[in-house]
């Protein structure tokens, strides 16, 4: 029995957590206990050190001074603000009477402000409750079928997992230890492929079945002109302005290979500029160029916006780091608010309190998380889940196969966070070594993971949705008529189609490596073998310019030695960027592997 518990403790170690957390203990003190009751039995059976648990202090010391997890609560600070000072209820009326007249308009203004919220909140119970209270009533007033209208809104609530700022990402890059620089970068462009996969379904919904969707009527739509126009004429005279004065700043500012990501957050911000200065002049000056409602969509949504890219535009650029740049956004959504005479002390108090709970959640979860790695990595689990992982057949494919089901049929259990804590740091040395880029393949476990929020019937966006959807019949308070609630069945199955899209999102980024690859730099790189230097002659000396002089084409300053010869080894100082000269890793391919050192050079 010794035998059989010393060569299977690390099997015996996963299976018992997965059985406690299953029983319903709480993950952070789960994680302490697993940790410790193994660490015990392994120090008892001789298998570890009794020295084992010294370490532990410097672990947890690790954690409280992580300056990477400081990004969490500036950023949940700074999307509780901007959401509680009632920026959701004015997006959503702002885009909902932009979309009116099309049919389902009211869904993609769920979908689009859903995305907005992500890109300013981060925290998908806040997007999903709030989108719950404002908009729900209002779909269930104009007809829109329950199931449709369900999940929309949960699923544009979970856009917050993958759209930057989220805290995914940052828990994502810490656990893989990457930049969250260069997550947030590699997720910018499959979150709005995500939204505009979202729209597409939307859209095919209102053709196949326009009345669960339909368009809202005409007394509905209360931003109109004095002629009865809807005023989106000089909405699309101003976008079309912005944008060719966005296109004209980048092709005058940006290099031509500046990278893809760089040049949608400076193009975007520039045209928002235009659009914002050209609305400000419209009101000033009293013109009347600008209709009520093409003013109203600039008042509105540039002013999150511009928060928004200010802050990943700073982190993009590298003159913020993330921390700074959710302080930064903090700040900026203080001001905001402040500026919207809708900063109160209690609103104040409501996000700080908040604020501090899920940071305490986190780092509670992430000290339990290095007790139980403490252990579990004494006992050689990494190697037993290298092993495992390393052998399976296919190789790369196959093992992001296996680890795309697996989390998929985790997240019916579990939350995020217990994924990005538990699993991914057995699988990110996995994926290192099977030649994966860990930036690429956090992103997509990142895709994968939002399913944990939308699987029925554990989901969670689905019981925060729950939590406000009405429960019994109500009379509508505008129309006073009476209105059928929202059962649980019809929002489990309006969440279906949307796990079905977030599966197909993860196919796109395995088949497309392309649109997280962008994260690289990818600009001209100097192979330091094909530097030549000269170093120059005494002044004086035969062949040697005067003093002052230069030859043609040689510079006035002096060489630093001889660049490597063919064969050799790069200096230190000298390679490249991903440390060595002659293995530079080709920008977009997340799958390539270096090749093994020679014999002689082990």
């Amino acid at each position: 029995m010794t035998q059989f518990l010393i060569a299977n403790m690390a099997p015996l170690m996963f299976a018992a957590l997965v059985v406690v957390l299953l029983m319903g203990y709480p993950v952070a003190f789960s994680l302490g206990a697993i940790g410790m009751g193994f660490g015990l039995l392994g120090i008892e059976l001789g298998l570890l050190a009794p020295t084992l648990f010294q370490a532990m202090p410097e672990r947890i010391w690790g954690v409280m001074s992580n300056e990477t997890l400081l990004a969490i609560p500036f950023f949940t600070f700074m999307g509780l603000i901007l959401e509680r000072s009632g920026m959701a209820e004015d997006l959503l009326d702002t885009i909902g009477q932009l979309f009116g007249p099309v049919r389902g308009g009211l869904a993609y203004a769920v979908i689009l402000v859903g995305a907005l919220l992500a890109a300013t909140t981060g925290v998908v119970a806040a997007s999903v409750i709030s989108m719950g209270l404002i908009s729900l009533p209002l779909m269930l007033r104009y007809g829109y079928d329950r199931r449709v209208a369900s999940g929309v809104i949960a699923a544009s609530g979970t856009l917050a997992q993958i759209i930057p700022p989220s805290l995914v990402l940052i828990i994502m890059a810490d656990q893989l230890g990457r930049s969250v620089g260069d997550m947030y970068a590699g997720a910018f462009i499959p979150g709005f492929v995500l939204t505009g996969l979202y729209c597409g379904y939307v859209a095919l919904v209102t053709l196949v079945k326009p009345s669960f969707a339909p368009a809202l009527p005409l007394e509905a739509r209360s931003l109109r002109e004095p002629d009865g126009s809807p005023g989106t004429r000089s909405l699309l005279v101003l976008t079309l302005v912005a944008i060719a004065g966005a296109l004209a700043f980048e092709w005058w500012k940006l290099p031509a290979n500046a990278p893809l990501d760089l040049s949608i957050i400076v193009g975007l911000s520039m045209g928002m500029g235009i659009a914002f200065v050209a609305a400000v002049i419209n009101r000033v000056t009293r013109m009347g160029l600008l209709s009520r409602l093409a003013e109203r969509v600039v008042f509105v949504l540039i002013p999150p916006l511009a928060l928004v890219f200010l802050v990943l535009g700073t982190i993009f650029l590298g003159i913020a780091t993330p921390t700074e740049g959710g302080a930064m956004g903090a700040a900026g959504a203080l001001i905001m608010a402040t500026a919207r005479k809708r900063l109160s002390f209690d609103l104040l108090k409501q996000a700080m309190s908040t604020t501090a709970k899920l940071t305490t959640f986190v780092v509670f979860i992430l000290v339990g998380a290095r007790i139980f790695s403490l252990t579990f990595y004494g006992v050689n689990g990494h190697v037993w889940v290298e092993h495992l992982l390393s052998d399976l057949p296919g190789g790369q494919i196959g093992f992001l196969i296996f680890v795309n089901v697996l989390v998929f049929l985790l997240a019916f259990f579990l939350d995020f966070f217990e994924l990005a804590f538990i699993i991914v740091p057995l699988l990110g040395p996995v994926a290192e070594k099977l030649g994966i880029d860990l930036i690429w393949f956090g992103v997509l476990l990142g895709v994968n993971m939002q399913t944990s929020f939308m699987h029925p019937p554990f989901g969670f966006a689905l019981f925060y949705l729950r939590s406000v959807a009405p429960k019994t019949e109500y009379v509508d308070k505008l129309t006073g008529k009476l209105t059928a609630p929202v059962t649980t069945g019809q929002i489990y199955w309006g969440a279906i189609p949307f796990v079905v899209i977030q599966m197909i999102m993860v196919a796109l980024v395995i088949a497309f490596p392309q649109m997280v690859m962008v994260y690289k730099d990818e600009s001209p790189q100097v192979d330091p073998n094909s530097i030549e230097m000269s170093v120059p002659l005494e002044p004086g000396a035969e062949g040697a310019p005067a003093e002052g002089e230069a030859k043609e084409g040689q510079p006035q300053f002096p060489g630093y030695g001889d660049a490597p010869k063919e064969g050799e080894a790069a200096k230190d100082g000298e390679a490249g960027k991903d440390g060595a000269a002659s293995d530079a890793k080709p920008a977009s391919d997340p799958f390539y592997a270096p090749p093994p050192a020679s014999e002689d050079k082990k």
